[in-house]
């Protein structure tokens, strides 16, 4: 229960964090302080100061001249909340890790991994500056290969928590070699994780809210202003060509899952535990696009992204929870 209370955190930290890029809000605190940033501005004083080092970056200057104190602290406090909710996530995972540790509560084959887990979180907070901080100077927002490699972190310590949550709860397995439906289930994940990740992409470089048709791209099957100027600059710093990437794996994905899931549905020897997995991973796959494409024609709203990136997340986890009991049959 612990482990999968950790999960439920991380999957808050995920949507926290994706309402903090939508609103750009992630530059508003341009320092990192791990204890003494706990406390938010406790005055009119240290307000103005907060407001002073943001008047210092270009997302300011160049964004944000005529932003004032108020509209100033409503983009703080999604970034204070966030980095909140990543302390307490660390707390939440640390205290109670030492105490089952010395009540030895904890099968010695998962000790290794909740230690791996610890640092994992750990790592995550230093990404998350280092990422803060390439939008300080030179850039009007954070770095989106940076932005990628956060939300990455974040997910694959989400994916962690839960297959080891499993692994606590169902108990050493027999070492059976994985079924065809483990790998089916390990294919989907890989899939699920790399269409995040470009997804990642879409959010840093604003791509939502551009080439906002569909099934077209800017009245074209393939997006004009596609290249841009050399391979790296395509994949990772172009709005269309980032959407473009995005798209054509959510079409695969969904063929994949649709196709899953009818077949598990027409099949009557098909264990209860594929069938029930393939119908989630087919459910969540239909939501997710049709999320995907009216966020996408109302030009990326905060509310209808955020439902975007939770349902992202829930398709990971039940990709994850899937594979593992494809693993276990």
């Amino acid at each position: 229960m612990w482990l999968f209370i950790m999960a439920a955190l991380v999957l808050g930290m995920v949507v926290l964090g994706g309402a903090t890029r939508l609103t750009d809000s992630g530059l508003s605190i341009t320092e990192w302080r791990p204890v003494s940033g706990a406390l938010p501005p406790l005055n009119e004083a240290a307000w103005a100061a907060e407001f002073a080092k943001y008047k210092l970056i270009p997302q300011f200057s160049e964004l944000n001249p005529t932003m004032t104190l108020s509209e100033f602290r409503f983009i703080y406090w999604w970034e204070w909340s966030h980095r909140q909710l990543g302390r307490l996530v660390g707390v939440a995972f640390i205290v109670p890790f030492i105490f089952f540790l010395a009540r030895r509560m904890i099968p010695r084959r998962l000790i290794w991994r909740c230690f791996a887990l610890l640092l994992l979180g750990g790592l995550q907070g230093l990404v998350g500056w280092w990422m803060v901080y390439s939008g300080l100077s030179g850039r009007v927002s954070v770095a989106p290969e940076r932005l990628m490699v956060h939300l990455s972190l974040a997910l694959v310590l989400f994916g962690a928590l839960i297959w080891n949550g499993l692994e606590a709860e169902a108990g050493k397995g027999r070492g059976v070699a994985a079924g065809p439906f483990a790998r089916v289930g390990l294919a989907l994940t890989v899939l699920i994780f790399l269409q995040a990740m470009l997804g990642a992409l879409v959010a840093a470089n604003d791509a939502g809210k551009t080439l906002t048709d569909w099934p077209l791209m800017g009245g074209d099957i393939f997006p004009e202003h596609y290249w841009k100027g050399d391979l790296w600059q395509t994949l990772v710093h172009n709005a269309p060509s980032v959407q473009f990437h995005h798209r054509m794996v959510a079409y695969l994905l969904f063929i994949l899952m649709t196709a899953f899931m009818a077949s598990a549905a027409n099949s009557r020897i098909i264990q209860p535990t594929v069938r029930s997995g393939a119908f989630a991973l087919g459910g969540l796959a239909i939501i997710q696009v049709v999320l995907g494409v009216v966020t996408l024609w109302m030009v990326a709203p905060l509310g209808l992204s955020i439902a975007h990136q939770i349902v992202a997340t829930l398709l990971l986890g039940v990709a994850v929870w899937f594979t593992w009991r494809a693993r276990r049959l």
